[in-house]
């Protein structure tokens, strides 16, 4: 399945890469001006699901753009064609494909490929993770006012501006500093590589997040919800650390939190 699952991810980000400038057709999903989908999202599904249903008929799969295939078994694919659909439809070379695999809701392994830096991702529950073939780790960052954090948002944040902006404004003064990539695939793989120390964000889907976090953990790092509680890829809140630096990530989440019941 790992074999597999990286020759999808290459062939799907080799289409990505050889279609980047080459959309005809965006549409806009749930209404939100900004939660675009392209026919290359589409097709990069499809490639993928064609070599899973070659070897793996008989598997569950969940994509971003076909949605649930269930057929009842204990195996789910689950799979982000395009990770980045917004930096890609405007040209911005800052995407991946992202694709996990669970065993009874335990992740098994994933893969996330940067088709545009030809880097390869890859973990295996309790077999570690790696990038191109060499075994990466968290970052050694001690504490959090040292530390390259990373973040996201939704694509209906005007919904909830305070919500979201509160943690954001709290950590800009309370780390080193904030990248957004708009890819939570790559923002967890470079958690696990120790290029970023922290990643939170507050509405993520399944397929956005199965690989990566399955990534921090080989590479010894720690994922929760905000309050530092165990948590699943269905639950959408999550925080990804370098595991030194949690603690102090999920004080701030939890007053950020506590702030917003209050008022």
């Amino acid at each position: 399945m790992v074999e597999l699952a990286i020759d999808a991810a290459q062939e799907a980000g080799a289409y990505l890469r050889d279609n980047i400038g080459n959309i005809q057709h965006i549409e806009r999903k749930g209404g939100e001006a900004t939660n675009l989908v392209t026919e290359i999202d589409k097709q990069s599904e499809q490639i993928i699901l064609r070599k899973i249903r070659q070897h793996y008929p008989d598997h569950d799969f969940l994509g971003e753009e076909s949605g649930a295939h269930k057929i009842s078994s204990p195996y789910r694919w689950i799979v982000d064609p395009l990770d980045g659909t917004v930096n890609y439809a405007h040209g911005v070379p800052i995407f991946a494909v992202s694709i996990a695999v669970e065993y009874n809701n335990e992740l098994l392994l994933g893969v996330i490929y940067d088709p545009m830096r030809d880097e390869l991702f890859t973990a295996e529950r309790g077999k570690g993770a790696f990038l191109n073939g060499v075994r990466i780790s968290v970052s050694r960052t001690s504490t959090l006012l040292e530390s390259l954090l990373v973040t996201g948002f939704p694509y209906d944040v005007r919904k909830e501006l305070d919500y979201h902006l509160r943690p954001f404004n709290e950590f800009l003064v309370k780390g080193q500093a904030i990248r957004r990539l708009g890819s939570a695939a790559l923002d967890l793989a470079y958690v696990a590589c120790g290029r970023f120390d922290g990643f939170w964000e507050g509405k993520l889907n399944p397929w956005d997040m199965a690989a990566g976090v399955l990534l921090v953990v080989e590479a010894g790092g720690r994922w929760t919800d905000y309050n530092g509680n165990s948590t699943t890829i269905y639950t959408p809140q999550m925080l990804a650390t370098n595991g030194i630096i949690h603690d102090e990530m999920v004080n701030v989440l939890r007053t950020c939190f506590e702030d917003n019941h209050r008022s």
